[in-house]
């Protein structure tokens, strides 16, 4: 995996989620394009904003949170790892019945 602009403690947890969730670096599609909205002349001359696929179940994210590419693709690998581990689990359990 490439080096994220943040600590290396950082780095490592997210490398080991993706280990326990069996996600690979192989299986991440990404791409980038250009963000839109606030962030001045940066946003509209740079792709900063990250755009992720996970091939094996078809889902995608998109981040563009911050104006720095590095930091917006290891956003992306955060959420990308929550919606993965939220499909393992079976769908939404925030939503219970009864009572």
């Amino acid at each position: 995996m490439s080096t994220f602009p943040v600590s290396p403690e950082k780095a490592d947890q997210l490398a080991q989620r993706m280990a326990a969730l069996g996600v690979s670096e192989a299986e991440i599609e990404e791409s980038f394009v250009r963000s839109g909205g606030h962030g001045g002349q940066n946003v509209n001359k740079t792709s900063t904003c990250v755009m992720l696929v996970h091939r094996p179940t078809g889902l995608s994210v998109k981040c563009q949170e911050t104006r720095q590419q590095g930091l917006n693709r290891f956003i992306a690998r955060r959420v990308l790892l929550d919606k993965i581990e939220e499909k393992q689990k079976g769908g939404s359990s925030t939503f219970v019945m009864g009572s």
